[in-house]
């Protein structure tokens, strides 16, 4: 066994103390040498479109290729999953190295990581060994050569050792009245070193979270004991003095105004220290998008005043942006959009974005297409840091089954955000419309005051694994025209869980709700009334396809809806899902819906997980089939169905 075996293994000493510092350095990866170059590949969301591993790799300076084999027979399944994701020699097998040194620092990386993901396992007692073309790591020369045939032939052994449990818990200094329970340390519990260090960060939360922005951990000992295959851990913790916020200092500000961003940390001087404002305000800075990236930092110690400073660095994006996307579905057809904006217009990160959209493409005549185009104007900040102002112009000419329509809509309102999960906004709006439906043709000029509010605490809003989201809409209107009024009420509510520890399999339920209450029918715009059936709706119907319908069977719209979905998003691999779900819905001409009348589709779907959301592809057929209904639909977009 060689010296670093023996340093690893413990020894013979059946005691061994842990610094800080090597649980940082085995808990996280190390830092990897990537070697780039003119590749001829192209690949779009990890998918090679063309090109080959030899074009990327034509300028690695004396490509050695080798070939990896993990062997691990005391580990799980799970374990030895994690010890593949570590090794880095794994995950580049495909890739060569520059010579035999590359290959040489590859593995000595690599050790450190296999090293790293034990101690997560709670694996004191791991070794790992690996040998190239047959020698042991430690036995090699710095200036090793592998001139043997390729791939070399790379071994790593790995011998687990057993699993700790955590031993004697002591949390001492200002920590001393806490239970080391409520932070996951209990005698008997995980003794992974991520646990550790999780519990030790939660530790030192607590007491910033009492005003304290000083509050760290001033000493630390870590025992393994091997006799027992326990851990025994002693947290020593200063809390240090309350305080309040401090000057905010802002660095890396190129064109966004640095007045403005320190005004949008919200963080007042002299208002007592909390660490969840400061996670606020990084988020409200993020939210800009005018940011790459946001740095809040406490400073190391009080101003004359007994006051934290912050220091506050950024970097920013881009102002302009452009894009085109796409949706399709055999019963909706093709739609196109293409869009441009500036995100810093003023210098006070605010929006501008112009955008088109055409659809229908496939399903309609050409003279049946439906376009839209809008302008969108938003100020962030003109009422507090929570606030945002927003305006835009929209105009629609479209031709769905139930209506023909052109309108042109201006709107102005305010949103605001009561805490991370809650917004409430208000707006006025003026739609001039003209409508022709299965009731004539009709000129509208409606004035309407839109009230929402909104709560999510959702994990991930593109692709949720657990939360929910809750929306209650207000729209009392009025045709200046007619004279008619109504009120237009939708309530919405979508819920997320994970039936399992890696959220491999998460459920998903939709549920909404709308009436239009004060007015006929006749009297309510036919784009205003609720329809259901689509992609985004009732899968398996086509669009607008639920509901009551004319004589010439075209749907007319109603006055209430009611819609519910329900998912099992089930993970195959980190990137691919399938999805099975049913959706129902009915539409009624009466002010509350008519659940004698639902409608049920049900299919199954296809995701392709991307940094910016989910692509989809579903498919559905309609289990209540009226001889209009198609027999089944496919919808394609972005992003989970709700």
């Amino acid at each position: 066994m060689s010296a670093y075996e023996r340093q690893m293994s413990g020894g013979t000493a059946p005691r061994r103390v842990f610094s800080r510092a090597l649980l940082l350095a085995l808990l996280c990866s190390t830092a990897l040498v990537a070697e780039t170059g003119n590749a001829a590949a192209f690949e779009i969301f990890g998918i090679k479109l063309w090109g080959s591993s030899e074009d990327e790799d034509a300028d690695i300076v004396d490509p050695l290729r080798y070939s990896v084999t993990i062997e691990a027979p005391d580990a799980d399944e799970d374990l030895v999953k994690k010890l593949e994701n570590a090794s880095t020699l794994k995950a580049d097998e495909e890739r060569p190295v520059s010579g035999s040194l590359g290959l040489l620092a590859k593995a000595r990386g690599d050790r450190d990581q296999l090293i790293a993901a034990l101690y997560a396992d709670a694996r004191y007692e791991g070794v790992v060994t690996i040998t190239i073309e047959g020698e042991p790591l430690d036995d090699l020369p710095p200036d090793a050569e592998f001139s043997g045939p390729q791939p070399i032939p790379v071994v790593i052994d790995v011998a687990t050792g057993p699993k700790f449990t955590l031993g004697d818990i002591r949390l001492e200094g200002d920590a001393a009245g806490l239970a080391s329970a409520d932070f996951g340390l209990i005698a008997g519990g995980d003794a992974g070193s991520g646990a550790v260090l999780k519990a030790e960060a939660s530790i030192v939360r607590a007491l910033k979270e009492e005003g304290r922005p000083l509050a760290k951990v001033t000493d630390r000992e870590i025992v393994a004991d091997h006799a027992t295959a326990t851990l025994d851990v002693t947290l020593t913790v200063a809390a240090g003095p309350v305080a309040g916020y401090g000057d905010t200092t802002v660095e890396g500000t190129e064109k966004v105004d640095r007045d403005f961003t320190e005004y949008m940390t919200g963080l007042k001087r002299g208002r007592q220290y909390s660490p969840e404002e400061i996670d606020d305000a990084r988020d409200r800075l993020l939210g800009l998008e005018v940011f790459n990236s946001v740095t809040l930092k406490e400073a190391d110690s009080l101003d004359a005043d007994g006051n934290i400073p912050i220091g506050v660095e950024v970097s920013e994006r881009k102002p302009r942006y452009f894009g085109i996307g796409g949706t399709f579905s055999n019963t909706e057809g093709l739609g196109l959009e293409g869009y441009w904006g500036h995100r810093n217009l003023f210098g006070r990160a605010e929006k501008l974005r112009i955008e088109g959209k055409i659809s229908g493409i496939g399903s309609n005549e050409l003279t049946e297409l439906n376009y839209n185009a809008g302008i969108m104007f938003e100020k962030p900040g003109v009422v507090g840091p929570a606030s945002k102002f927003f305006a835009g112009v929209k105009t629609v000419f479209e031709h769905p089954d139930a209506y023909d329509h052109f309108s042109v809509k201006g709107n102005t309102g305010l949103s605001y955000e009561l805490d991370k999960q809650q917004t409430v906004s208000a707006e006025v709006a003026l739609d001039y419309s003209r409508i022709e439906d299965s009731f004539g043709k009709h000129t509208y000029l409606i004035a309407s005051v839109p009230l929402q509010y909104v709560y999510d605490n959702r994990d991930n809003r593109l692709n949720p694994t657990k939360g929910f989201r809750v929306l209650a809409y207000v729209e009392p209107s009025y045709d200046i025209l007619s004279g008619a009024a109504f009120v237009k009420l939708r309530g919405e509510g979508s819920a997320y869980q994970s039936l399992d520890s890696a959220s491999k399999f998460v459920f998903a339920e939709r549920v909404a709700i709308g009436s239009i209450v004060g007015a006929g029918l006749q009297d309510v715009p036919a784009d205003r009334r609720f329809y259901a059936g689509g992609g985004g709706s009732v899968r398996g119907y086509a669009y607008q396809g639920i509901g009551p319908k004319d004589i010439d069977n075209q749907p007319i719209g109603g006055l209430s809806l009611f819609e519910t979905s329900v998912e099992m998003r089930i993970a195959i691999t980190d990137t691919i899902g399938v999805v099975p779900f049913v959706d129902a819905g009915t539409v009624s001409t009466e002010e509350f819906p008519d659940f004698s009348d639902m409608k049920v589709g049900a299919g199954v779907g296809l995701r392709y997980i991307t940094p910016f959301g989910p692509l989809r592809i579903d498919a559905a057929v309609p289990l209540d089939r009226d001889p209009d209904d198609p027999r089944f639909g496919i919808y394609a977009g972005i992003g989970q169905a709700f």
